[in-house]
């Protein structure tokens, strides 16, 4: 009986530890993308981003406009911090708190997904103003 919860016990361990690998990973790759938006490298930026988004955006330059456009205080901000993440089956889901040049708070909550490479993309960003309801 021992055996079994020591047995157990190591598995929930390496459950855990793949858990964090998958969050550490995450914030990674969503910091890459960050700093890549603040050098405006659109192939960096771009590069991070899923199939799925690439077929949305066929070119790094539309990807870049459309995050000028849209998602402006991802694009430039005074502060990005990492808040809760859940991960699961090569999916991890990140919130990040993010104060905009004008000091105004959000919430983005960005998704990503493993690739048949094992490397991990962006899939989507919901951004929210703080105090919005969704």
């Amino acid at each position: 009986m021992r055996a079994l919860v020591l047995v157990l016990a190591f598995l929930v361990g390496l459950g855990a530890a793949a858990l964090a690998d998958d969050v550490a990973t995450a914030q990674s790759v969503i910091r890459a993308q960050e700093q890549a938006f603040i050098r405006d490298d659109a192939a960096a930026a771009y590069s991070h981003a899923a199939p799925e988004i690439r077929q949305i955006f066929p070119q790094a330059d539309i990807f870049m406009q459309m995050v000028r456009q849209g998602y402006a205080p991802v694009y430039r901000h005074k502060s990005f911090e990492f808040g809760e993440a859940r991960a699961a089956n090569g999916h991890v889901a990140q919130r990040v708190h993010i104060v905009d040049d004008n000091g105004e708070a959000w919430e983005a909550m960005y998704t990503l997904e493993q690739q048949p490479d094992g490397s991990l993309k962006i899939t989507g960003c919901s951004l929210l103003k703080t105090g919005q309801a969704a």
